[in-house]
């Protein structure tokens, strides 16, 4: 029950719950940059340009990557928004689905309308789960003679696994998919001088080349797959590149004086800034789209239709608005930045009620102001209400935010 004025009156707050909990009701771990585990990390082909160019490496996702290099985190943050950088994504894992039935197959496991998707073009999507969870985010392009999937370094181990269980149930049925992964490495450049410092060692013209597309080009001799896409909230590309190819690419834009190497912490505050989540933190698999204001991601006939795992979760919850217990929302903080766990309070009652929980928190180098990703109570995810952040054992003051909190730069034709 909601009344009239959040801000001024007491709120009955409904039961949401904000715990880190994965669907079979196990806690959460949260993956910061440095995370440990038993297994040998892996290398991506670029580790050892990584360490020729002097980058602190760090355990991420089962990966040895890079955090930083030279600058800070929030010169090349700046540099980023200002010319461009060169990202290592390789982690990521690179996947083809093929099969003429390979449309039908992913419809069945995501909430993306493909039917529709022009060849060469791609569209960002989630992979749900029976109870309507977010699996993974993932990226698909529609190559024409196959799928192209992009899927989360920390998320391949149950993706890929999970993708090969259905297609063979799908098979079983006589129907035709097949699923494999496309062992490649993966390289984003991001930046508003992206296209030019590409246009400069390819013959394509990339001012025709429209947001969420892919072609095929040549790269200074080298062949690649080149996607106009990133997670910076900039103009930028996705370059899919063979392995023995990796590192004379990477050297191609860095010998460019407007391209300097960027690392995974960088990454983290551009996507915060520009309103895109990280699996794991922002998303999760107890987490429904609609409770991650994601629904944009869910095309008309979808939203008719269904068809998909978790859909009736999706569709009632889309139906009735008003079962939807709590929302992301950005949070502009009066204060030290939130970070993750921190937790989220009604500003009159303070310790007294626990009305959401921060997924992502940094001070933003752009807008020099502490930004925050979190859920919170739907009564209180309106743009403009005040709520109160507990950091550090003190309360301060948090204003319901739009995102992108920094303005995105994508390329329109």
């Amino acid at each position: 029950m909601r009344t009239t004025n959040p801000l001024r009156t007491t709120t009955v707050i409904p039961k949401a719950n904000f715990s880190r909990s994965s669907s079979d009701g196990t806690k959460m771990q949260s993956r910061p940059f440095g995370t440990q585990t038993n297994e040998p990390l892996k290398k991506t082909t670029l580790w050892p340009l990584h360490l020729e160019l002097k980058a602190k490496m760090v355990p991420f996702s089962g990966w040895d990557m890079p955090v930083q290099y030279s600058d800070s985190i929030i010169d090349s943050h700046l540099h980023t928004r200002q010319q461009a950088s060169l990202f290592d994504v390789s982690h990521m894992a690179q996947l083809r689905i093929t099969g003429k039935d390979r449309i039908k197959f992913l419809e069945s496991l995501t909430v993306a309308d493909l039917q529709s998707l022009p060849e060469t073009h791609a569209k960002l999507s989630v992979l749900t789960n029976e109870k309507g969870g977010i699996i993974d985010d993932t990226m698909i392009t529609n190559r024409g003679s196959h799928v192209f999937m992009v899927v989360n370094a920390g998320c391949a181990y149950k993706d890929i696994p999970h993708l090969k269980k259905h297609a063979a149930a799908f098979n079983s049925k006589g129907l035709d998919v097949q699923v494999e992964q496309w062992d490649r490495s993966l390289l984003a450049l991001q930046g508003p001088k992206a296209e030019g410092v590409l246009q400069s060692l390819v013959k394509y013209d990339l001012s025709k080349m429209p947001f969420m597309s892919a072609q095929e080009i040549s790269v200074g001799g080298i062949n690649c797959l080149v996607s106009r896409c990133g997670y910076t909230g900039e103009d930028g590309f996705e370059i899919s590149v063979a392995h023995p190819d990796a590192i004379a690419l990477a050297k191609l834009f860095l010998a460019n004086n407007l391209v300097k190497p960027a690392g995974l912490g960088a990454r983290d505050t551009l996507r915060l800034e520009a309103g895109l989540c990280l699996y794991g933190h922002d998303l999760e698999e107890h987490i429904t789209p609609v409770e991650a204001s994601l629904t944009w991601l869910i095309g008309k006939r979808r939203k008719e239709e269904g068809g998909f795992l978790g859909s009736d979760k999706i569709l009632e919850q889309l139906k009735k608005p008003e079962t939807v217990t709590k929302k992301r929302v950005g949070l502009i903080v009066n204060g030290a930045p939130a970070r993750e766990h921190a937790t989220i309070h009604h500003p009159a009652q303070k310790d007294d009620s626990v009305v959401g929980e921060v997924t992502s928190g940094t001070l933003s180098p752009v807008l020099k102001k502490a930004i925050s990703m979190a859920y919170i109570s739907t009564s209180l995810s309106k743009v403009g209400t005040e709520v109160s952040v507990k950091v550090r054992g003190k309360h301060h003051n948090a204003t319901v935010s739009k995102m992108p909190f920094v303005p995105t730069n994508y390329k329109k034709l």
